[in-house]
């Protein structure tokens, strides 16, 4: 049953099993302020208050692969495997037990320009957690005992990434579109260097990126911010801000290359191709926009179910708790599943078995982007209708393109911060990326700015006769020839 609870029946407030529906808007007013204090050694603390009884905590780090040369490319991955094999104080089965003991749950991740060190635990015990924290990133113990323990682990992970075709894929993509510079290399690294990294290379990464002002200790839940500070004085003031002989890592521009690279083997089952442009910096006004173009092409998987669309209808009664009548109530849904044009195609032609939109942004650039995965026979048709859709954006994008894509994306960026983890990576990213949290009312309004002729016009700003990057690996005999790809980048338009 359905129950109608209000003052008057005019201005009624839904509940559905106990549970109060509350409206986009109220979502927005609603969000808790994102308090930021600065340490004198220039580490950032930063704070969402939501009276949760759990809280997530982690340090954000600004370095990654794109940090690293060719001779250490793989030392924060093999890092982040070192970090819970115990500390000076804690060896490793203490350190697990003392983790277990709390009911938390300790992670990392690296990425390209990031690492993350986080911990999800009860709010009570937010002291202890910022106290193993700080152990782990200021005091591994990095053991020789342990580094060749976890090589074996890192070298056996690399080969099993090889077999996430989407992973290798996005991976050559990279590696093809900014070669010759950093952010061309793997997070992972090459399974040669995995071999043969030492005890001082890892130490020399840490004391060459592990710097305060390249931290961000986020914190979300059931949290107290003047609380963290303090826990952040008394375990993180000790954080260095100096270099040695004031080598400063400076990030060196990384150029965008137009270029392809194929991996062709007939004897796998589905091709897998990327094709990008570069795309804008994290920090850059056009990512609004970009982001509101990809949501106009969408993503699709098979499993979704064909293009029909058909109207399904349900009939409801619900109580009025102030009149006590019973009010039918007729709803529906469109049985579609499709999220774009571009869906629509795949699935009434058979383009593919799946496909997604990306933007990969980072400091200064960034890829603009389609994967899709396909049959051999259909290489050539996915790809035209994919670039079809990239001149769309380009030309004719239309009003109700653009009212459906904003939607999804402002629902997305609502739905995607559910929970204190994906928030507290959202505070820890935007503080590295922007210097500040920004709240979703301002993300709204951006996205609520955004109008069909901004959308041609920033799509032909990155998009329209750009030399894009295509990474294929797979049975890819029917993929178009480069110079083909090129020329359907443009119209010939009178």
């Amino acid at each position: 049953y359905y129950y109608i609870t209000s003052k008057s029946c005019k201005d009624r407030f839904l509940l559905k099993r106990g549970q109060a529906s509350v409206s986009y808007a109220q979502s927005l007013l609603g969000a808790p302020e994102t308090r930021l204090t600065s340490l004198s050694n220039g580490l950032r603390i930063a704070s969402e208050e939501t009276n949760q009884a759990t809280c997530t905590v982690g340090l954000w780090i600004d370095c990654g692969s794109r940090y690293e040369s060719e001779k250490n490319n793989g030392a924060g991955f093999f890092l982040e495997h070192m970090a819970f094999k115990g500390t000076k104080k804690h060896p490793q089965s203490a350190l697990e037990h003392a983790v277990e003991s709390m009911g938390a749950h300790l992670s990392a991740y690296t990425s390209r320009e990031r690492t993350a060190y986080y911990m999800k635990t009860l709010a009570k015990d937010l002291p202890k957690a910022v106290e193993l924290l700080a152990e782990v990133v200021q005091s591994s113990s990095l053991s020789e005992a342990d580094i060749e323990q976890q090589r074996s682990v890192v070298l056996r992970e690399l080969e099993e990434v090889q077999g996430s075709l989407q992973d290798v894929c996005l991976d050559l993509l990279h590696a093809t579109a900014f070669q010759g510079t950093p952010l061309g290399h793997s997070v992972l690294g090459p399974s040669a260097n995995a071999r043969i990294l030492t005890r001082n290379d890892l130490v020399e990464y840490i004391n060459s990126h592990y710097k305060a002002p390249r931290m961000v200790l986020a914190t979300a839940g059931g949290v107290n911010h003047d609380e963290l500070v303090a826990l952040a004085k008394q375990h993180f003031s000790g954080v260095s801000f100096e270099y040695e002989g004031d080598a400063v890592p400076v990030l060196s521009p990384c150029r965008f290359t137009g270029s392809e690279i194929r991996m062709r083997d007939d004897a796998m089952p589905l091709a897998h191709i990327a094709i990008a442009v570069e795309g804008a910096g994290a920090a850059s006004p056009d990512i609004v926009p970009l982001m509101v173009a990809n949501s106009i092409i969408g993503s699709y998987d098979i499993t979704f179910g064909g293009g029909k669309v058909s109207l399904q209808l349900s009939y409801k009664l619900i109580l009025c708790c102030v009149c006590g009548v019973w009010i039918p109530l007729m709803s529906g849904f469109w049985q579609m599943h499709l999220s774009s044009r571009l869906a629509r195609l795949a699935a009434e032609l058979n383009l593919c078995h799946s496909f997604q939109a990306f933007h990969s942004s980072y400091s200064d650039t960034g890829l603009l982007g389609i994967y899709f995965v396909t049959d051999k026979h259909k290489i050539e048709d996915m790809m035209h209708w994919a670039q079809n859709a990239w001149m769309n954006l380009c030309t004719t994008v239309t009003e109700s393109d653009v009212a459906r894509a904003k939607n999804a994306l402002k629902a997305s960026l609502v739905g995607q911060l559910n929970g204190t983890t994906p928030v507290c990576d959202d505070i820890g990213r935007h503080i590295l990326n922007y210097g500040r949290r920004i709240p979703l009312a301002e993300w709204d309004a951006r996205i609520e700015a955004v109008t069909p002729r901004i959308v041609r016009d920033v799509c032909s700003k990155y998009i329209y006769d750009k030399c894009p990057t295509v990474s294929a690996v797979g049975p890819i005999e029917q993929l178009p020839d480069y110079n083909r790809m090129r020329s359907a980048m443009y119209w010939l338009r009178f």
